[in-house]
């Protein structure tokens, strides 16, 4: 069958069909279990397009059961995306094949809901062939939902989406589901205008082929159940291009009322639309309700609507306006100072006059004493323990205190109970696919060299592939000793990531001792979850060894951990070892420890547009302001540690780079400066969980820095909130501990956004947070420290007026006078915009 095979990795889909047309039954069969074996022996091939059909018509040529077929389909290794379901089919038939469905009902259920465009097209044109109702799982839905605006052609003319949707045979089954599926509004709007969906669902109500009301009930269900903002789009243009009726919003007055107090912005905003409409039909009880809610939400134009509309109804119910007035002094409270002037002002206009809330005088921040580190896990001594540990984190990214301990257990186990080992982790790591798909070319490569490390401790075959591997990395690193940097010649610091270059070493030196013999472990693992350790902890583990070798790189990695500063009594213990481990550690105790390098803080521009069509260089920043660190005059570099380049924007972004803080944990600038560049993004290029690191670096210990304090400027403006959240929780952390450069931070912040790096009014919230949370006088010095460059620009930023108001709010909470240069000059050009307003209120609380 060496031809059949032949055909098949060419993707000669002819030749497969001419080759099982001529085997009978128990011929089939025989190929079927040569198919598989071909499959599995070529884990590293993938198979798409004509490959992947070719593939299919063979399966579904020998399998003798749907269950077979789907586990080879299936495959991680098999895409179906582009692969053409006639022939399948036609396979199918001329076999008599009666499982054709059933086989689509559970490649569905292997869909994968990140990835639903993933076989979707050729497991529904199975179930089409078949007449089978669709399966209505997550995935398949989601699936469902992309295919409105992607189809393959295979040769065929594309219809327009509103004649595919009136002939699916999907259709009602679906349409149902896409409401309440997580998520699938994504899928909706990434063609074209994002609109093009609901359009044709609104069509389609017109003509009587779907039910309007049920399309109505739908889209509020959708929206009362929430999601995320690009998600709910397209079901608000649905509503919108519904246009409901009067008589439609009033039966369904309870859903919008619920909106409006409690839904996001946009949809807030659509439900008080239709409720207004409605006049004076809606109950003022309820709607008075809802009222008091929405005059404490942030977004401001959902306030001043709701201003303006209750101030319509006060005049038009004039036997109601006392109450629409109570209703109206929710908003003396509210953060934003023109709102909460102009609801003070209503409400005294329609006979009520509001208690403002007393502002209570703080001097200073209030915020609890900074929680010592937490103590490191203990480590790993039991093999259920480190396969559950690896098991739990295996696939979702490596917190570094937990590669850390797995990497102590795997050198403590492989060495002491390799039997067991292998036996318990192989099976979890095949199941996790780890390695399946890595490249041996992938040398200098975090996650490659972790997984044949991983690999290697549960398989003797698989350290056998991997020696010759780590040997050629460690004898590149041999030349690039770690200390003592003065007193070697300059050594230029490698060309990749300082960070790839120690891990990978460590690494593959970790992977020679699983050959050894009850290793006590790691020098280097962690005594604290910041990734520091205990100096006496070190002394008591190099003591421990005796005259067993230490190995390089490890006592490397440790030594890079300890905290600064000297210790001369146990620097004389640790001499007095009399070994080149006990000497090391005592130069380091005395000083004799990674330097402090030159920063400076230099704005980059970005890389050059590439030859020919090039659409990530227009979605890049214009420029980018960073750190760039250089080792001090006369210091060599060997590791690259000290050395910080000031790359252009779009060039040098690393991965797993969430390690720095624990390869470097008593030296939180130079990791800020290694850092910069990725956290910058989360501001500059929408990058989501770009900043998250934050609070981690907060935990380090040395001096931030300039490149700590752009960081948190970067942060404070980043695009998602969970990257606002966590700057938020570096900077309290920081000022807890009393190491938070506020008015630096503040000055690097006005200057981005006065740059035009930031998007400024992404900054307000937070900082309020950090007003609420205990740390006014922090966040006075900051706005201070940012408001000179603001109000010294042509234009100044939006959102300037919004800090000016918060500037006015803590400088008169705490009574600390700061001087703001520039103030006075914008006080002085009168007029009555509300950047002028806001800073005469700033000017007020500071006389």
């Amino acid at each position: 069958m060496t031809d059949f095979f032949e055909s098949l990795i060419r993707g000669d889909v002819p030749a497969v069909r001419s080759v099982l047309h001529a085997l009978d039954e128990p011929a089939r069969r025989a190929l079927g279990e040569e198919l598989v074996a071909h499959v599995r022996r070529r884990r590293d091939n993938w198979w798409w397009g004509k490959e992947a059909t070719a593939l299919a018509v063979a399966t579904v040529g020998t399998q003798s059961t749907a269950t077979k077929a789907a586990a080879l389909l299936g495959r991680r290794s098999v895409w179906l995306r582009d692969a053409d379901p006639e022939p399948v089919v036609a396979a199918a038939r001329q076999r008599g094949v009666t499982w054709l469905a059933d086989l689509a009902y559970r490649l569905a259920e292997r869909m994968r809901r990140g990835e639903p465009w993933e076989g979707w097209h050729f497991t529904a044109a199975l179930l089409r062939a078949e007449q089978a109702s669709p399966p209505t799982g997550d995935a398949f839905v989601a699936g469902w939902a992309n295919a409105m605006w992607w189809q393959p052609l295979h040769g065929r003319q594309r219809q327009p989406l509103l004649d595919r949707l009136r002939d699916d045979p999907f259709l009602d089954a679906l349409l149902p589901r896409l409401f309440e599926v997580d998520g699938v509004g994504a899928d909706l709007s990434v063609g074209g205008d994002g609109q093009a969906v609901p359009r044709a669902l609104v069509a389609l109500a017109a003509e009587g082929r779907l039910d309007r009301a049920a399309l109505l009930d739908g889209v509020l269900g959708r929206l009362l159940r929430g999601d995320r903002p690009a998600a709910l789009r397209p079901f608000i243009a649905l509503h919108d291009l519904l246009s409901p009726t009067p008589d439609e919003v009033a039966a369904r007055a309870g859903a919008y009322l619920r909106l409006l107090a409690d839904a996001p912005g946009p949809v807030a905003t659509t439900a008080q639309r239709a409720l207004r409409g409605l006049g004076d039909a809606v109950e003022l009880e309820a709607l008075a309700d809802a009222a008091r809610t929405v005059l404490t939400r942030p977004e401001k134009g959902l306030v001043r609507a709701q201003l303006s509309w209750l101030d319509a109804l006060a005049r038009q119910r004039p036997d109601r306006a006392a109450e629409v007035a109570a209703v109206l002094a929710a908003g003396a409270d509210h953060p934003s100072a023109d709102l909460r002037d102009r609801a003070v002002a209503l409400a005294e206009r329609h006979g009520h006059r509001p208690v403002r809330s007393a502002a209570v005088a703080v001097v200073g921040d209030e915020l609890p004493p900074p929680a010592p580190a937490e103590a490191a896990p203990s480590p790993i001594t039991e093999v259920d323990e480190l396969v559950e540990e690896v098991s739990a984190v295996i696939g979702r990214g490596w917190p570094a205190s937990a590669l850390e301990r797995v990497l102590d257990g795997v050198v403590r186990l492989a060495t002491t109970d390799r039997d067991r080992l292998e036996a318990a982790l192989l099976p979890v790591l095949r199941r996790q696919h780890v390695g399946e798909y890595d490249h041996m070319w992938a040398v200098f490569n975090v996650p490659v060299q972790l997984h044949g490390v991983l690999l290697a401790a549960a398989a003797a075959d698989e350290a056998a592939t991997r020696r010759n591997q780590w040997a050629a990395i460690l004898s590149e690193s041999l030349t690039r000793k770690l200390r003592p940097f003065w007193r070697r010649r300059a050594v230029e610091p490698p060309r990749r990531s300082a960070l790839t270059l120690v891990y990978c070493s460590r690494l593959a030196e970790i992977g020679q001792r699983l050959d050894g013999r009850d290793d006590p472990g790691l020098l280097a693992t962690p005594t604290s979850a910041t990734g520091a350790i205990d100096p006496t902890v070190l002394y008591e583990r190099l003591a421990a060894l005796g005259d067993r070798p230490v190995w390089r790189w490890d006592l490397a990695q440790a030594l890079l951990r300890l905290p600064a500063g000297v210790d001369e009594a146990l620097a004389a213990k640790a001499a007095a070892l009399g070994t080149t481990a006990g000497d090391e550690l005592a130069g380091w105790l005395r000083g004799d420890a990674l330097p402090t390098p030159v920063q400076r803080v230099v704005t980059v521009g970005r890389r050059d547009r590439a030859g020919g069509y090039d659409y990530g260089y227009d979605r890049l920043p214009v420029r980018r302001t960073v750190v760039a660190s250089a080792p001090p005059e006369g210091v060599a570099d060997p590791l690259g540690l000290l050395t910080v380049p000031a790359q252009l924007v779009g060039r040098g972004h690393g991965h797993w780079t969430d390690l720095w803080p624990s390869l470097l944990p008593g030296h939180r600038g130079l990791v800020a400066a290694h850092l910069l560049p990725g956290i910058a993004r989360a501001a500059q290029e929408d990058v989501r969980e770009a900043a998250t690191v934050l609070p981690v670096l907060a935990e380090c210990a040395g001096s931030g820095g300039p490149a700590l304090d752009l960081a948190l400027a970067y942060g404070l403006c980043a695009r998602h909130e969970v990257d606002r959240v966590a700057t938020l929780d570096a900077l309290l952390a920081l000022a807890a501990a009393g190491d938070l450069d506020a008015p630096a931070v503040g000055a690097h912040l006005g200057g981005l956004a006065a740059d035009g790096q930031v998007t400024l009014t992404r900054a307000a919230i937070p900082l309020r947070d950090a007003v609420a949370a205990g740390a006014p006088l922090s966040t006075w010095r900051l706005l201070a420290g940012a408001l000179p460059a603001l109000l010294a620009a042509p234009t100044p930023p939006r959102g300037t007026p919004d800090l000016l108001t918060l500037a006015a709010e803590t400088a008169r909470a705490t009574g600390v006078r700061i001087e703001v240069p520039g103030l006075a000059d914008v006080v002085a050009r009168g007029g009555g915009s509300r950047l002028v307003t806001e800073a005469r209120r700033l000017a007020s609380a500071l006389r």
